[in-house]
């Protein structure tokens, strides 16, 4: 028996469409993130970009779990010398609401030339609407 390998030609990409109000940001990051991969196809293989495109509306009505609103802080260097930054998630839910879900999915991608392909698949929207209507997306229940 061979084992099956799957490649660009055998795919068939889908459009999916999550609506994220009230959604804890933990729990749909990981669902989005293994839907990105490709894990929830039985052609799944792990070094070809076999997911799916994953958009996200309503980001701006995420919820996170404990103190995590006042205590979470984002880190990122300039790469000079003390050039670490902060901010907490309060802030940043202010400043951009999207940015929260694109961190949260982002780390749980590989680190790779493939997962950079696997993110460019996201799609994330503050408001209700998005600007994809075209490729008819399927609304997945979470």
């Amino acid at each position: 028996m061979k084992s099956f390998m799957s490649n660009k030609k055998i795919i068939k990409k889908k459009w999916y469409c999550i609506n994220a109000s009230g959604k804890i940001l933990g729990r749909l990051s990981s669902f989005v993130a293994s839907y990105l991969k490709g894990k929830h196809r039985i052609t799944y293989t792990p070094h070809v970009d076999t997911g799916d495109f994953i958009i996200i509306i309503n980001a701006s009505k995420i919820v996170v779990t404990g103190n995590k609103y006042f205590k979470k802080i984002y880190y990122r260097n300039t790469g000079y010398p003390g050039g670490l930054k902060s901010l907490k998630y309060f802030e940043l839910f202010k400043k951009n609401p999207k940015k929260i879900l694109e961190y949260s999915i982002k780390g749980m991608l590989p680190k790779n030339t493939l997962g950079r392909s696997m993110f460019k698949k996201l799609k994330v929207y503050s408001g209700n609407f998005h600007k994809h209507e075209a490729q008819n997306p399927i609304f997945l229940k979470f």
